[in-house]
């Protein structure tokens, strides 16, 4: 925000009144030129995944609340790809769903994305930050083309630890718990020895409703769960102007944020569909097709649970190798010598872990998430040699018993009789 002097004249109020919001426009549609500058290619990627990753979640928390930032996890991981080489990086891509997207493409996609979200909304607090930490012995080894990839078009913070001090795992928690306002902590509790870098993402979100709830309004009300049983939540409630859907078998609205940019939509299957099957036929085809049959109804009624919930840590390593990137977290299979040299010691996916937080009340919606992929070494066997290139001397021996059955030695082995 600019400096602003207060001068008591008409023209100097005027002028404090006028050049705000002459910069805000300006932002916003900086960040709107942004927004609509980002590779169509990659959201529908990062789409795709968002409901593959949340489907492999759903089997393995099934019947549980369930909440993800797929921004995060895709981001932390295409960072992470930025390393990835061969089958490795095949294998990302496919998980990823990048499809035959260049790297330079879905890098400048990815920096277009993140300048555009930091700017949507003076209202919204969106924030997004970027970070690799890499041990101290291990970075003399790493491409300076690896991190300033990631400085430059992933606003990446880079830093250099010791790995073996636990001041370090307070400093990774503590960036965590900076960059999502306190909301995530605690990601790193130990640094395994092999382990050489973290690949983070941590993303806060904080909106107030463009359509606020009255909290006079909010009472406890009746909420159906799966088995027919109820619950009572506190049901928030409200009226205007939405964009809304109902048909076969689905209703939708949208409830927006701020300046009308970012948006809650929410997704009620009719009572003779369960939840599990509605997500389960959820694509990013039917999803755009639903949001695009959206349309403004005036003076919507519109009931709604407050909630919160955080969910997490929780471990990706099998939902990825479900979705085909197993082979990332193959200590000797897996290719990253785009990060550092392989030669001696390979590197590998030792985790991702994910957790993330969400809070829904009569004035908006308060959200938050990281991602942390951890990056090991597996040193290589030591490659040796025995070339019997001269005279050797050999036993053939009863292990057993220790008892040495034959012993002889060859001089010559291509002269078969010896005198």
């Amino acid at each position: 925000m600019i400096p602003v002097v207060v001068i008591v004249t008409l023209i100097g109020i005027s002028a404090f009144i006028y050049i705000p919001r002459h910069n805000q426009s300006v932002a916003y549609a900086t960040s709107d030129e942004k927004a609509s500058s980002v590779d169509e290619g990659l959201v529908d990627a990062n789409t795709r995944f968002a409901f593959r990753i949340f489907k492999e979640l759903m089997i393995e928390d099934e019947g549980k609340n369930i909440f993800i930032s797929p921004l995060s996890i895709s981001t932390a991981l295409t960072m992470t790809y930025n390393g990835a080489e061969g089958s490795t990086k095949d294998a990302m891509s496919e998980t990823l769903e990048l499809g035959d997207m260049k790297i330079a493409d879905v890098n400048e996609g990815y920096l277009n994305l993140i300048e555009s979200l930091e700017g949507a909304d003076k209202q919204v607090n969106l924030e997004i930050g970027n970070s690799v930490w890499i041990d101290e012995e291990f970075e003399p080894r790493v491409y300076t083309t690896f991190t300033e990839g990631i400085s430059t078009y992933y606003e990446g913070e880079l830093f250099t630890r010791n790995f073996g001090d636990t001041g370090t795992i307070d400093d990774i928690n503590s960036w965590i718990s900076d960059k999502t306002n306190e909301k995530i902590d605690k990601m790193i509790e130990q640094i395994d020895p092999d382990v050489v870098m973290f690949l983070i993402n941590a993303i806060y979100f904080k909106g107030d409703w463009t359509n606020k709830f009255d909290a006079a309004k909010t009472s406890k009300d009746d909420f159906y769960l799966p088995d027919g049983e109820t619950v009572q939540p506190d049901m928030m409630s409200t009226s205007g102007d939405f964009y809304y859907y109902s048909g076969e078998g689905l209703k939708v609205a949208r409830l927006p944020y701020g300046r009308d940019k970012i948006a809650m939509y929410i997704f009620l299957p009719s009572k003779a569909v369960s939840l599990e099957s509605f997500i389960g036929n959820l694509n990013q085809p039917i999803f755009d097709d639903y949001v695009s049959r959206l349309h403004r109804v005036s003076d919507l009624k519109v009931k709604f649970p407050k909630f919160k919930l955080e969910y997490g840590k929780k471990r990706l390593n099998d939902a990825l190798s479900k979705l085909g990137m197993g082979v990332a977290f193959d200590m000797r299979a897996a290719n990253f010598s785009g990060i550092a040299p392989t030669d001696q010691e390979n590197l590998y996916i030792d985790f991702v872990d994910h957790k993330a937080f969400i809070e829904v009340n009569e004035k908006g919606t308060e959200a938050a998430a990281a991602t942390v992929v951890a990056v090991a070494v597996e040193s290589a066997p030591m490659e040796a040699t025995f070339y019997v290139d001269r005279p050797f001397f050999f036993v053939i021996r009863d292990d057993r018993s220790g008892t040495i059955l034959f012993m002889g030695k060859i001089v010559n082995p291509l002269q078969s009789v010896s005198p």
